[in-house]
C-alpha cells in the first residue's frame, strides 16, 4: 500500500491533489508544530495586477503549538473578504460558480481550527475532482517518534509498504531507515500541463481554486503529473 503523509494547507495547489490521488491512503499530518508564514493558513490566487494572497488569520501563541490546536481568528471578516476577492478576480472565468460553491461554506460555518477548515475544504475539492482516496489524521494513530522515525511508525501502524514524499524532503529523510524497515520510498513528480488562465502570463503554483474557476470539471484532466515519480528505494 502506497501512503502519503502531508500537513494540511489552505485551498492548496493542484500538486497537492495529484499527490492525494497517487496514494492508497492519505494521512493529514495534523499533530505537528504549526509553522508561521507557511501554506497552513494561506494560498495564492491570480488577479489583473498579479498574484494575491488569501490568508486565514489564526491565534498563534507559542512555537510548540500544533496544527490541530491552532484556532482561527474570526474577529476579522476574512471569509467575506476571501469570497469577494474570488468573485471579483474570477468574474470572467467560465466556472466561477463552481469555485464559489466549494468556498461558500467558509461564510456559513465557523471552524474551530485551521486544521478543521483545511481538511473540510480539501475533502470538498477531492469530491469535486472525483478523488476517492481514503483519508485519516495522524493524530488518530498516537505516534511518538520524530522526523523519519515518526514516519516509519505511522507507516507500520497503517501497514504501508511504500512511502510517497515530495523531493524537498530528501535533505532530512533518513533513507537508511526505510531500507532497514522494508519500506519503499518514492518522490512525487510535479510536472503539469498549462491551462487557460485569466490575465496575462501563466502561474503554475496557484491555488486549485484558479484551476477550478477556469476549467471546471475538466480540472481533473490537469492534475496528473506528466512525469513518473522518482523511485529512491525499490
Amino acid at each position: 500500500m502506497r501512503v502519503g503523509i502531508i500537513q494540511s494547507c489552505y485551498i492548496p495547489w493542484r500538486g497537492y491533489f495529484d499527490f492525494i490521488n497517487s496514494v492508497d491512503l492519505f494521512i493529514f499530518h495534523d499533530d505537528l508544530q504549526y509553522t508561521k508564514g507557511d501554506w497552513r493558513n494561506r494560498n495564492r490566487i491570480k488577479t489583473q495586477k498579479g498574484m494575491n494572497w488569501l490568508t486565514v488569520p489564526v491565534h498563534y501563541s507559542k512555537v510548540e503549538q500544533l496544527i490541530l490546536n491552532t484556532e482561527i481568528d474570526y474577529s476579522r471578516a476574512w471569509p467575506k473578504k476571501h469570497l469577494a476577492q474570488i468573485q471579483a478576480n474570477y468574474r470572467g472565468a467560465p466556472y466561477l460558480s463552481d469555485a464559489i460553491d466549494i468556498m461558500s461554506t467558509i461564510n456559513t460555518r465557523e471552524f474551530n481550527t485551521i486544521s478543521g477548515l483545511n481538511i473540510f475544504l480539501i475533502k470538498q475539492i477531492c469530491h469535486y475532482l472525483n478523488i476517492t482516496t481514503p483519508m485519516i489524521m495522524s493524530s488518530e494513530l498516537q505516534v511518538t517518534g520524530k522526523k523519519t522515525e515518526r514516519l516509519i511508525e505511522i507507516l507500520k501502524k497503517v501497514n504501508g509498504c511504500t512511502y510517497l514524499s515530495g523531493a524537498s524532503a530528501d535533505d532530512y529523510l533518513k533513507k537508511s531507515m526505510f531500507r532497514e524497515n522494508g519500506v519503499s520510498l518514492e518522490y512525487k513528480s510535479y510536472d503539469y500541463p498549462e491551462y487557460r488562465q485569466l490575465w496575462d502570463g501563466y502561474d503554475a503554483g496557484l491555488s486549485i481554486i484558479d484551476l477550478i474557476a477556469n476549467q471546471g470539471p475538466g480540472a481533473r484532466d490537469f492534475i496528473s503529473s506528466l512525469s513518473p515519480n522518482q523511485i529512491i528505494i525499490p
